[in-house]
């Protein structure tokens, strides 16, 4: 599972070593670390009653040392294994090489990176037969999860699992609809694309992450209801995406919207005021950590 640091919702604090890394960022003293490839799917789900989709959200443990109790995505950072050849239906790797920013090895690897991190996380698969034709319609058997198990165990590649059931991923189920880079200050530094995908018929999400003590499917006018009461907390891109979310009453309308998204990169200005709080901004977010001290210099900012 990716998550974002750098401001969360709720009863949520700063994450330890913020400050002083924010203050070396601003003398110049720090490397920034480089981003890891990483990537993060939405999985919508309709409402049989007519209501706006549901959203999948998984809680990260709260014994974990990283975000710990954040609600985030399935997803997480590229593996070398998902630049393997693979099994292909959708638009090729030249129209999401353009679409993504990169080159064509790199966009294979992230859009695989996101169809397997959502198996790996949800136990939705997003693939199908290799002409291309119709989608795998239940992932839950025996067989199912132990090509699973073996996935997060690194045991296999991805591909190896479609090429050995004859199946293809189903590139066209996605439409990428942000992407975001973690702060320079911080330690554990992602480059994530953002996907949109509706559950597949017959398939439903498992409590199956190893990172996760929670899964909820929530509409986004809860979830964003539920985090402005701080009831849930989240990481600025992941409250961002389900604003974003808020117009649309279909999963398919909210597909359709994410052609016109811009999938410039998008990362935090960190700031320290005259009270000597750390300030981060992303477009139409803004979060103020305090930090009692003399007020060093203003780091560069950059988005």
């Amino acid at each position: 599972m990716t998550v974002m640091s750098g401001g969360a919702g709720g009863a949520a604090g700063r994450p330890p070593g913020w400050p002083e890394r924010v203050r070396a960022l601003a003398r110049g003293e720090l490397a920034p670390v480089t981003p890891r490839r990483a990537a993060t799917v939405l999985l919508l789900r309709d409402d049989a009653s007519g209501g706006p989709p549901a959203v999948h959200l998984l809680r990260r443990r709260t014994s974990m040392a990283f975000a710990a109790g954040v609600y985030a995505f399935p997803g997480g950072g590229v593996d070398p294994r998902d630049e393997r050849p693979v099994r292909w239906a959708g638009p090729d790797l030249t129209e999401w090489s353009a679409l993504l920013g990169v080159e064509p090895a790199a966009a294979q690897a992230v859009v695989c990176a996101a169809v397997r991190e959502t198996f790996e996380e949800s136990g939705v698969l997003l693939a199908g037969p290799a002409d291309g034709t119709g989608l795998v319609e239940d992932t839950t058997g025996a067989d199912w999860e132990a090509d699973r198990n073996a996935l997060v165990r690194h045991d296999v590649a991805f591909a190896e699992i479609l090429d050995r059931r004859g199946l293809a991923l189903r590139s066209d189920l996605l439409r990428p609809c942000a992407r975001w880079v973690t702060p320079e200050f911080e330690e554990r530094r992602y480059d994530t694309w953002f996907f949109l995908a509706a559950l597949p018929a017959g398939q439903r999400t498992r409590d199956v992450s190893g990172e996760a003590d929670r899964t909820v499917w929530l509409t986004a006018p809860d979830a964003v209801a539920a985090f402005d009461r701080g009831e849930l907390t989240m990481l600025p891109p992941t409250i961002t995406m389900l604003r974003d979310l808020l117009p649309y009453g279909r999963a398919a309308d909210a597909l359709a919207a994410a052609g016109g998204r811009d999938l410039g990169p998008v990362m935090a200005t960190a700031t320290l005021d005259e009270a000597g709080a750390v300030l981060l901004s992303w477009p139409d977010h803004v979060q103020a950590h305090p930090e009692p001290g003399p007020v060093p210099a203003r780091p560069k900012a950059e988005r």
